[in-house]
């Protein structure tokens, strides 16, 4: 089996990226036929270094190219003068071309993308800029349950506008992708669809949402093999009686599915997975965290989590 390279950007220098990252990569330790290349600032603390030493042979280079130049059982530290901006930006186009294998992200502010002269809102406005992606939808996996988002950063006025049943079954089929990745006692069992309204519209009392999506997607779902239930009530769909029901929750805005999904995981726990994508691309569930940077505090278990999923779809890709 070749080795596979999974790269690791760290955000932020000022926010928690490079200590949740080393934490877990310590916790981790090194992996069978896994290469980890990290992307991080000269202005780290020396502690995080010594930390990631205990469990890996480090070599430091400059840049991406310099790092994949060399193989074997090494962790590549890339300390990068670059913008953390174009960290993210050069590992893309490198898993585009198939020279790494994975990567998993640390908390990038929007502030900073802007500084790096970027027009993109985020990370995954980067992936779609460089892969000439259309369509992403942003993937949750938590240890209770799994969110899917079939629209993301829209403001609630425009969240109908950009509902229809195309839009909707574009979501079901990268959910359904995500669905096959689970474990065995979770794929197996079905997509629950949320509907929008209170009470999934109340068979058009309340909205003509539903009507006017879930009878097509129903049959569109039966055609491609997918097991799917709804539209579900959104206020009991999250009931902890229907966690185990579903192998994923679709939901058709960013806090229909967010708001519960870390209510119950919080902010350190959780994977984010960008769906759509022509190559692996894993996330913490948090921010920055500036508040705590350097106070040695941050919870690397949603960085552990990524890391761990980052390599599990690149084993299965």
């Amino acid at each position: 089996m070749s080795r596979l390279r999974i790269a690791l950007t760290t955000g932020d220098q000022d926010g928690i990226g490079f200590e949740v990252t080393a934490k877990a990569l310590h916790k981790l330790g090194p992996q069978k036929n896994v290469q980890f290349i990290v992307w991080r600032s000269d202005s780290v603390s020396s502690k995080y270094l010594k930390l990631i030493d205990q469990k890996f042979q480090r070599i430091t280079v400059d840049t991406l190219e310099e790092a994949l130049k060399i193989d074997g059982p090494y962790l590549i530290d890339i300390c990068s003068d670059l913008s953390p901006a174009q960290w993210v930006e050069i590992t893309a186009k490198a898993c585009l071309k198939k020279k790494i294998d994975g990567m998993a992200t640390a908390p990038l502010s929007k502030t900073l993308i802007k500084e790096a002269g970027f027009k993109d809102l985020g990370h995954t406005d980067i992936l779609k800029r460089i892969s000439k992606t259309k369509s992403v939808h942003m993937g949750f996996v938590g240890e209770k349950f799994n969110v899917v988002l079939t629209t993301a950063h829209l403001p609630i006025s425009q969240v109908t506008k950009h509902l229809s049943f195309s839009t909707v079954a574009e979501a079901l089929l990268h959910a359904n992708e995500l669905r096959k990745a689970l474990p065995v006692k979770v794929r197996n069992k079905p997509i629950g669809v949320l509907g929008l309204n209170p009470h999934a519209g109340e068979q058009g009392l309340i909205g003509q949402e539903e009507l006017m999506i879930f009878p097509n997607l129903a049959s569109f779902a039966k055609e491609k093999g997918i097991p799917v239930e709804g539209p579900l009530v959104p206020d009991a769909a999250f009931f902890p009686e229907n966690w185990g029901r579903f192998s994923i929750y679709l939901c058709l805005y960013h806090d229909q599915g967010l708001i519960p999904f870390k209510m119950i995981h919080g902010q350190d726990s959780g994977v984010h997975i960008s769906l759509g994508v022509p190559f692996v691309r894993t996330s913490v569930d948090h921010g920055t965290a500036k508040d705590i940077f350097s106070k040695n505090k941050a919870n690397p278990n949603s960085m552990l989590d990524s890391i761990r999923w980052a390599i599990n779809l690149a084993r299965q890709a």
